[in-house]
């Protein structure tokens, strides 16, 4: 008899006197359980690492968002300080001219505007007719003052020839050495009336009192003048020219005496070089502006009323300079953008000083130490947070 059951691979069942089945071995309920830890571990690690791996992705693609900024720290360097000016053109030293004597009729102009003329040379001349009859007329009677002056010698010789002899006294002798001296005194008493008059004379030419060039002249042949007539001639001594240039208070200061200049007249592209010989030592109180005068020397170019500009060169300061991109402007003033420890845009307000073909250079607000955003900067807002690239300036 076969009290037993077929087995089905490494299955046992225990087969009972009654005919039904046995229950399981307890080995396979450790079995089950011990497979239900590990499939429920391995649901759990697997949802960590998932959960893990998005958190890595998501922090991925916020990098990957950020805007990529081109920053550069630009320290800080020696910058010529270069002004720029406007102003007018004019004679150094500007001579007036006017009648010196009592004037007259002008007879002849000798000089045109434009001219070269010496010291003490005719401009012009005024007619002298009734000057010249006066000394004549004094010049005659300087004949007449030394004939009288000869006589009187004479009649004191004779006399102290005849004193000696008793015939004349010492009296007389004294009487007659008076009378030679007051007529040798009439002499020269017409003899200086005659140079006055002659210096008189003189006074009616119109003279350069310097060598020069004639800028302008107001006068014809014909015209009376005399001592309250206006200007008649304008002069350059020496030919030298200046440029006035209007400046604020902030560029006169520390503006030496000396400093080069280049100075172009408007409508030419020849500029010319000259040097500040004058600074301003007052400030226009309605234009807060003062002059610098920079002198020139002659040239036809350089004409006295005409505009001009200049450059001018006052030493260097050490400073930061940065590139014209960098620099952003508002209703507020200039700024530029500075990246902060945490890559977050820092607003920096700044004072520009000169500009030049190498860059801005900074007068204040950088030390030189700061990341400065290079460009860009008009995308960007204060507090947002980039991806900086530091790069190197170009002096």
């Amino acid at each position: 008899m076969n009290y037993g059951q077929p087995r089905f691979g490494n299955e046992e069942r225990l087969a009972l006197p009654d005919g039904t089945e046995a229950r399981p071995n307890r080995r396979w309920w450790i079995i089950g359980a011990i497979l239900a830890l590990l499939v429920v571990a391995a649901a759990v690690f697997i949802f960590r690492d998932g959960k893990a791996d998005g958190k890595s992705n998501s922090d991925a693609g916020a990098n990957q968002q950020l805007p990529t900024v081109s920053v550069a720290v630009p320290g800080r360097e020696l910058v010529g300080r270069v002004l720029s000016a406007t102003g007018t053109l004019a004679a150094r030293r500007e001579m007036p001219i006017g009648v010196a004597g009592e004037g007259g009729r002008v007879t002849r102009v000798l000089v045109e505007p434009g001219q070269w003329v010496a010291a003490g040379q005719v401009l012009a001349t005024v007619d002298r007719s009734v000057q010249t009859q006066t000394a004549a007329s004094l010049a005659a009677q300087i004949k007449v003052a030394q004939a009288d002056a000869t006589l009187a010698q004479s009649e004191l010789n004779r006399a102290q020839q005849l004193v000696s002899r008793g015939f004349i006294s010492k009296a007389d002798i004294e009487t007659k050495t008076s009378t030679r001296d007051a007529a040798n005194a009439r002499v020269r008493v017409a003899e200086a009336q005659l140079a006055q008059q002659q210096a008189t004379n003189g006074r009616l030419d119109i003279r350069a009192p310097e060598a020069g060039l004639v800028l302008t002249r107001t006068v014809e042949a014909g015209q009376i003048v005399s001592a309250g007539s206006a200007v008649l001639f304008r002069m350059a001594k020496g030919g030298e020219m200046e440029m006035r240039a209007q400046m604020s208070e902030g560029d006169l200061i520390g503006l030496p005496v000396g400093a080069s200049a280049q100075v172009t007249p408007v409508g030419s592209d020849k500029a010319f070089t000259g040097q500040v010989w004058q600074v301003s030592p007052v400030i226009d109180p309605q234009t807060r502006q003062g002059i610098a005068r920079i002198a020139l020397t002659y040239n036809p170019a350089l004409r006295p009323g005409g505009f001009a500009s200049a450059t001018i060169r006052s030493g260097s300061t050490n400073v930061p300079q940065l590139p014209n991109s960098a620099i952003q402007s508002d209703e507020r003033g200039n700024y530029v953008y500075i990246v902060g420890p945490d890559d977050k845009v820092v607003r920096r307000s700044i004072k520009i000083g000169d500009v030049s073909d190498s860059g801005v250079a900074i007068a204040s607000g950088l030390d030189g130490t700061e990341r400065v955003v290079l460009s860009a900067g008009a995308f960007l807002t204060a507090g947002q947070k980039i991806k900086p690239v530091l790069q190197k300036t170009q002096g």
